[in-house]
């Protein structure tokens, strides 16, 4: 929250010392703005939690192209150790074999890294519905305390009835946000 929006909530919240009537509306706006705040941090937490994940994601399928290109050098050799003549074919296919086992091993453990990478994925696209979540209860949130402020300006309930209603619906929305898992 800035600071004209927290100047703002003081210069209303004198008004309603005028107006004993209407002290119910400056502390629902004050109670509204913490919630505004709180949906906020946990909205940019989300958010930071997503871009965590999508690197850690990138790394992993990286490692993988890195072993997939491993599994393909060590085929290559062992192709080129069947067709090249040698002196010592015992120790030539030695050499071959260890290559194919190698080959096998990189097979392995790539599939192990792309399963961690989706995993890794999956994780990313939960992160970023929460995240959104955060979001649109923030923007409900505001709206609901812009409409409760109205109130103060127009003497009006209505508006505070209304400006009451989004808020809810903006913890509704935010609580929805913190049960995705």
């Amino acid at each position: 929250m800035s600071a004209d929006e927290l100047q703002e909530l003081h210069e209303h919240a004198e008004h309603a010392q005028h107006n004993p009537s209407l002290a119910p509306v400056s502390l629902t706006m004050a109670v509204l703005a913490v919630l505004v705040a709180v949906a906020s941090l946990l909205g940019h937490r989300a958010h930071t939690e997503e871009v965590i994940l999508q690197a850690k994601s990138s790394d992993q399928w990286a490692y993988s192209q890195a072993k997939n290109i491993r599994e393909h050098e060590d085929d290559l050799f062992t192709d080129l150790t069947a067709v090249i003549p040698g002196k010592d074919v015992e120790s030539m296919a030695k050499v071959r074999e260890k290559y194919v086992q190698e080959a096998e091993r990189y097979k392995h453990d790539k599939e192990e890294i792309q399963a961690e990478a989706r995993k890794l994925q999956r994780e990313v696209a939960v992160e970023r519905i929460r995240a959104d979540r955060f979001d649109l209860a923030e923007v409900f949130l505001e709206i609901g305390l812009v409409i409760t402020s109205i109130t103060l300006l127009s003497g009006r309930r209505l508006f505070w009835y209304l400006g009451m209603g989004f808020g809810v619906v903006g913890i509704v929305v935010a609580v929805t946000g913190a049960l995705i898992r």
